[in-house]
């Protein structure tokens, strides 16, 4: 029975004893490149995913591309940790090359289902997704997220044996045939699941083990490719790929700008208080003399001062024992003279409550005869202090009016943050304009594919 996706191999008669064990660094660009044709790979097969759905076509040219990526991962892997079947370096080309010892060529279908579009990939597939995994250790075809970023893999059974194969070669010279037979077995196993994943294909990939280099059966037939209509160097030209990756490229920042546009927007209209505040609270407890903020700078870079990205800042304070509390703001350094010697707790975590402990045996002088305070409260129930955020560093202290230990409040820091809406709207037109230019940058290559793979050329 031929099959819609074939993979071809044939095995270097005169393999290096060594090369191998460097092929990892040799490889190094074909997997830069990867990357980044992998990082259109993924949104491309979303878009021929409704594609199928609504019209049962897979748009040739993304196909094409698709195919192409297929057809470039199989000829480095095959040079590298996926076979070590040849010696010669593989071509950076999306197209098929005749003159290489790996290829792989999958039919266009002219229909697909599209009921089986939205099961195949993942419900369909979920078999041999367990097997795949076994074979390729989860890794060798298909990125792998891990927290130092993205990785390609080698390992299971067909990395196994290819370290097998490549110890044999190094001590003997030679490369076991009856493991490459098995190792393009497992190799091809992996890429006809691949090409269902991908939905290139409603042939479900079949439970068996198809051994060698050469497929089983004669090749699948098909319409023919009206190769002759079509000028030489047609297709997926390098300029065109670069079009397309960039496009995606543009794509995804712009769904980075059109979340944070969106976000702050929604903060901007939505989670202001009636006095059009943006606040954080938190319960706030210490046996010390005084809760204190951290240092706040409202200053930029290099010293310039801020431009009154805060606006109007208010702290509001509410003694839990019913007593008379004070608040109030004062430059750094002089609420740092002021609490020298003295038991404090610093405010770390506004939203937790957790504080970092600062003992001592003093105690500070009454808060409303220190005179260092730029704007200060005090007195029973809820005391509220607002100013317009200026250059400098500033710390707000809490205490009992009497200076006595023992400091049990609720607070609330807020602000008007006038620059937020403004900043939302260049975000979102910013994210727009980079969103329909990454959407006309893959658009134009993949029309102008489309044209030259047109049968009406």
């Amino acid at each position: 029975m031929s099959s819609a996706v074939r993979v071809e191999a044939s095995l270097d008669p005169d393999l290096s004893r060594w090369l191998w064990l460097v092929k990892w660094l040799l490889a190094i660009p074909h997997y830069l490149v990867l990357a980044v044709l992998w990082l259109a790979f993924v949104p491309l097969t979303v878009v021929a995913f409704f594609a199928i759905l609504f019209t049962g076509r897979y748009p040739r040219a993304i196909f094409e591309f698709d195919v192409g990526v297929l057809r470039w991962t199989w000829r480095v892997q095959y040079y590298t940790y996926a076979a070590l079947g040849t010696d010669q370096y593989p071509p950076f080309t999306l197209a098929d090359d005749p003159g290489y010892p790996a290829r792989l060529e999958i039919d266009y279908p002219e229909r697909l289902s599209r009921g089986l579009v939205l099961v195949k990939w993942w419900l369909l597939a979920l078999p041999h997704y367990l097997l795949v995994g076994l074979f390729a250790g989860g890794g060798l075809w298909l990125w792998n997220t891990s927290d130092d970023g993205f990785r390609w893999g080698a390992g299971g059974l067909i990395g196994i044996l290819v370290l097998i194969a490549a110890v044999i070669l190094l001590v003997r010279g030679e490369y076991p045939k009856p493991i490459f037979d098995f190792v393009l077995g497992l190799d091809r196993w992996v890429i006809r699941v691949g090409a269902y994943a991908a939905l290139m294909t409603d042939d479900y990939p079949p439970f068996r083990l198809d051994p060698g280099g050469t497929e089983p059966g004669p090749p699948a037939e098909g319409p023919a490719e009206p190769e002759r209509n079509r000028p030489a160097g047609a297709g997926w030209t390098s300029g065109r790929i670069v079009s397309v990756v960039a496009g995606v490229v543009l794509v995804v920042l712009s769904t980075g700008l059109l979340t944070g546009g969106g976000t702050l927007l929604w903060l901007d209209r939505a989670v202001r208080d009636d006095d059009g505040y943006l606040t954080v609270s938190g319960t706030y407890r210490t046996d010390t003399y005084a809760l204190v903020s951290e240092r706040v700078r409202f200053a930029a870079a290099d010293g310039v001062p801020a431009t009154r990205a805060l606006g109007d800042v208010r702290v509001r304070v509410t003694d839990l024992g019913a007593g008379d509390v004070f608040v109030g703001v004062a430059p750094t350094s002089a609420a740092e003279r002021y609490l020298a010697g003295a038991g404090y707790a610093t405010v770390t975590d506004l939203s937790s409550g957790e504080l970092t402990v600062h003992p001592s045996p003093g105690s500070p002088v009454l808060p409303w005869e220190a005179g260092i305070w730029t704007v200060s409260a005090a007195g029973t129930g809820t005391q509220t202090i607002s100013w317009p955020d200026q250059a400098g560093d500033w710390t707000l202290v809490v205490m009992n009016t009497d200076g006595s230990a023992g400091v049990d409040v609720r607070a609330e820091a807020g602000a008007t943050f006038p620059i937020l809406g403004p900043l939302s709207w260049v975000l979102l037109l910013s994210g727009a304009l980079l969103l329909a230019a990454g959407v006309a940058l893959a658009a134009v290559a993949v029309t102008r594919v489309s044209k030259e793979f047109s049968p009406n050329r």
